[in-house]
């Protein structure tokens, strides 16, 4: 369980894009509240800028379910909001 975020959403140049911002912010808050606030073990990992991924070991994905699903909600929400800069996929594993 967790999420990959890859690409910029061309709202505006990179540093004044808020669709980009507002994305970034939420996937770090995420990883950061995964691993230091509830110390679960993930695999977080920031390969260049646009690009981030975080994998939730499996024993630890009940104790992340609620703060991955707050994330899917306000990404969600910055879809239907900025439809044209934002896509949310969904994969099963």
């Amino acid at each position: 369980m967790g999420f990959n975020i890859e690409g910029h959403s061309e709202m505006a140049q990179a540093g004044y894009d808020i669709v980009c911002a507002a994305v970034s912010s939420a996937a770090y808050m995420t990883a950061n509240t995964i691993t230091e606030i509830l110390k679960a073990s993930a695999d977080v990992s920031v390969e260049k800028i646009g690009k981030m991924s975080v994998k939730v070991n499996y024993k630890n994905i009940n104790l992340c379910k609620d703060i991955l699903l707050g994330f899917k909600i306000h990404v969600i929400a910055l879809e239907e909001q900025y439809p044209e800069n934002i896509t949310v996929n969904y994969t099963e594993v």
